[in-house]
């Protein structure tokens, strides 16, 4: 399958879904160099002198009828992960973080929480900082049987059932239902002049990277893909993306449940300390191919 766009974008792989993107205008660019899904290299030209557009009028109007239709059932997910939340881990609901949006501004983003209320938040930092300056795949730490999570949490968070409390984020103007995702200000702080082009658009629920192969793409072709939307936003490609989404959910919640199944297989019972004590699940995970 192929990924084409404009300015010398192209990407060939089995494991990415086909999206056509096309944009012809002409704009001030300089030249990334990334890795492709299948190990070719190739060219993204990324424009440094584009100027970020305000969200065109078609999108926001998606974004609101879609959200006032599904705030019911945003309701009863909500009673459900309440119900959930109190057997399994005590403590808020949702989850609020800082996150970077459109023209870099900052909001606070909302997700149904799904890990202990004392998880590290260093941890993230550091697999996401590792994946930064790797060419690893951005598997997720769902498939490390991560100790952090809460018993069954894994589900929601492979099928995104976790970011339904985003549509908020969207009714407010914060997100829209398609774009890239909103990263973390440690992220945005690390980013390369060129990557912070994925600012330029209105951060989303579900995106371009989302659909194209996602866990198996490195984090340069993550940004790259983001970049490519923001350079191609149309109501065509939108339509396009919120279709190939619940497939991609749907290979994600089997791809997580059987890396979970054979990492469970491998773990031996009793595993030789130097120290004495055996290491948790979470520890015995590579930082340099997991992502949270």
């Amino acid at each position: 399958m192929k990924i084409q766009a404009t300015h010398g974008l192209s990407i060939s792989s089995t494991e990415i879904i086909s999206v056509s993107l096309l944009n012809d205008a002409p704009r001030p660019a300089v030249t990334a160099h990334l890795t492709a899904v299948d190990g070719k290299p190739f060219q993204a030209s990324v424009a440094t002198a584009q100027s970020s557009q305000p969200m065109p009028r078609w999108k926001r109007a998606v974004d609101i009828t879609f959200c006032v239709a599904a705030l019911p059932a945003l309701g009863l997910c909500a009673l459900g992960m309440a119900a959930l939340t109190k057997i399994a881990s005590p403590g808020p609901v949702l989850f609020r973080q800082e996150r970077i949006g459109h023209r870099n501004r900052r909001f606070m983003c909302y997700k149904f929480r799904t890990m202990t209320v004392d998880a590290d938040p260093k941890a993230h930092q550091s697999h996401c900082e590792n994946l930064m300056h790797s060419n690893a795949p951005m598997a997720k730490l769902d498939a490390h049987r991560d100790d952090r999570i809460i018993p069954g949490a894994w589900i929601l968070r492979a099928t995104g059932m976790d970011e339904l409390p985003q549509l908020l984020n969207v009714l407010k103007g914060d997100m829209s239902l398609v774009g890239p995702r909103p990263c973390i200000p440690f992220e945005f702080e690390k980013f390369l002049p060129w990557q912070r082009e994925r600012s330029n658009a209105v951060p989303g629920l579900t995106g371009l990277w989302q659909v194209s192969g996602k866990n198996r793409t490195t984090y340069e072709q993550m940004i790259g893909l983001d970049i490519r939307y923001t350079q191609n936003i149309s109501w065509w490609l939108d339509l396009k993306i919120l279709l190939l989404t619940f497939p991609a959910l749907v290979g994600q919640l089997v791809n997580t449940h059987r890396a979970r199944t054979i990492l469970a297989k491998n773990i031996p019972d009793v595993l030789p300390c130097l120290a004495g004590t055996e290491p948790s699940r979470s520890q015995l995970a590579e930082p340099a191919h997991v992502a949270a």
